[in-house]
């Protein structure tokens, strides 16, 4: 099953978590800044553990400088 997901990172947080808001959309929080790419590879780590799927399953589809970005989950 193949899904997308619309996200709000919050990068340099003290704490890291996954959360699902109200409207079905969900808030990663990392802490990590938001340099070189290295918030976006800790939110596909995040969502890896968070739905339970390889991080290979996971990708950007869009946003990578944003910092509400679409992300795609699940089998090709």
């Amino acid at each position: 099953m193949k899904m997308k997901i619309t996200v709000a990172v919050k990068p340099n947080s003290k704490k890291e978590l996954v959360e699902q808001l109200a409207d079905g959309s969900y808030m990663v929080r990392v802490n990590v800044p938001p340099v070189d790419g290295k918030a976006n590879e800790r939110v596909i780590e995040l969502l890896s553990e968070y739905f339970r799927q390889p991080k290979s399953l996971i990708a950007l589809v869009s946003g990578p400088k944003s910092k509400k970005k679409i992300f795609s989950i699940g089998n090709k």
